[in-house]
């Protein structure tokens, strides 16, 4: 199986096969963008929240990806401040999906099927999109390096049954920025923690970013395009029943460059950091 899913994670890496066509969701009222194969009826569609001191300028790749393999992907652009509204983004996610399924988007040719919805969000838009999911039913969530909201995601999610992908970077999953393992530990449904080797939690954002001056936010190329490769073949899965990405929804299957991750599992706890006064005193002793 190895080899195969390899070859599908390779796949997935690359653009799909449709053109992709950008709009712009606030002419139904909703500031933001949508990106939308050229054409299909009854298509799924995923709203998405973006991160702390983002805009959805920061993913356009992305979206642009899970457009190009046939998904509506929508991003409310709000929020962007210092000080954001959690349950704020969380509604405007919920007004997206709202504009996807209830608006003919196009010349009228494309169209959503309201059971075929999923939630995705980055780091504090992963937060929002569980607090759009304890709200309203939809068939996925994928929750993208995610990070502690008010209200608390990982508080709400024992509520949720709606199956779940939780991606996590090896280089900061135990980090006070990332709430992974508690969210994965309290999700109601079936979920899926996979920590990519070698990322960071901000990896998967573009371009420069209002933190980037302080040496946060550096965009990591691998793990944008393995991000993009897991989350559509996921997507691909548990919204269209597509049995050709399986693997990519089973927690049970080795995908190059990945580990699934227990959440109930004990951490190692990290050693004791001592002082150089502390060691000097040791010596002395």
């Amino acid at each position: 199986m190895s080899a195969s899913v390899k070859s599908l994670l390779s796949t997935l890496t690359s653009r799909g096969p449709h053109r992709v066509l950008r709009g712009n969701l606030a002419i139904a009222g909703q500031p933001g963008v949508v990106y939308t194969p050229e054409s299909g009826l009854n298509l799924p569609a995923v709203a998405f929240g973006h991160g702390w001191l983002t805009g959805v300028g920061n993913y356009r790749e992305l979206l642009e990806h899970l457009a190009s393999w046939g998904f509506v992907a929508a991003a409310p652009d709000t929020e962007r401040g210092p000080i954001p509204s959690h349950l704020g983004l969380a509604t405007d996610l919920l007004t997206t999906l709202d504009i996807c399924t209830g608006v003919r988007l196009g010349d009228g040719d494309i169209s959503v099927h309201p059971d075929r919805l999923a939630l995705v969000g980055h780091a504090m838009g992963a937060g929002a999109a569980v607090i759009a999911a304890s709200q309203r039913k939809v068939a996925a969530v994928a929750a993208l390096y995610p990070a502690p909201t008010a209200p608390s995601a990982e508080n709400l999610a024992s509520d949720i049954d709606t199956p779940a992908l939780i991606l996590a970077g090896t280089s900061d999953i135990d980090a006070v920025s990332s709430n992974a393992i508690p969210l994965a530990s309290a999700w109601g449904g079936r979920t899926i923690l996979r920590a990519l080797d070698g990322a960071s939690h901000n990896g998967i954002v573009e371009g420069r970013r209002a933190l980037g001056a302080l040496g946060a936010g550096r965009h990591e190329a691998k793990t944008a395009r393995t991000t993009r490769a897991l989350l559509t073949g996921y997507l691909r899965h548990t919204l269209l029943d597509d049995k050709t990405y399986k693997p990519f929804a089973d927690p049970e299957a080795v995908i190059p460059h990945t580990q699934v991750i227990d959440p109930e599992a004990p951490r190692e706890e990290e050693k004791p950091k001592l002082s150089i006064g502390t060691v000097a005193s040791l010596l002395r002793k």
